[in-house]
């Protein structure tokens, strides 16, 4: 079973890889999110250090019972073969309400079928104002016509 677009990649088929983790990540459904990683797939998210699909589900489970109201954009910083570099933002906020904005950089290598092998993400945590927030969409994916990073000035 494979996982389209497959590499090497070309600057549209990582845009659309880029849209299908963001649109994955944005339904806050970590079973689904993990079926996108190889079964020994390898993460660095900031400080931690997961192996496995059953690691990241753990993990995607436990994030997105702290932060609430998660909104994510991704972007393709630059693509080569098998590997994408995207840059992300997201917004949240957590059990006090306190919103947040992280902004991040993501290394990606996938396997020739598609299937993100590792995942290698840098994060940092800004706390601003719900008055400051730019995600503004229902829950789910962005919609289409949504200004992306570049256009929102992030």
């Amino acid at each position: 079973m494979t996982r389209p677009p497959l590499p090497p990649f070309s600057h549209a088929d990582a845009v659309q890889k880029a849209r299908m983790a963001e649109d994955a990540w944005n339904s806050r459904d970590p079973a689904r999110v993990a079926l996108a990683y190889t079964p020994d797939t390898r993460w660095r998210n900031r400080s931690r250090f997961l192996n496995g699909r059953a690691e990241v589900e753990a993990f995607l489970t436990e994030k997105w019972a702290k932060e609430a109201e998660y909104r994510l954009i991704k972007e393709v910083w630059a693509v080569a073969g098998n590997r994408i570099a995207v840059r992300f933002c997201y917004e949240y906020h957590d059990a006090q309400g306190q919103w947040f904005r992280a902004h991040g950089n993501e290394n990606w290598a996938f396997d020739a079928a598609g299937y993100m092998a590792e995942r290698h993400a840098s994060i940092n945590d800004v706390p601003i104002l719900e008055a400051e927030r730019l995600f503004h969409w229902p829950l789910g994916p962005r919609p289409q016509d949504h200004k992306g990073l570049s256009d929102l000035g992030l």
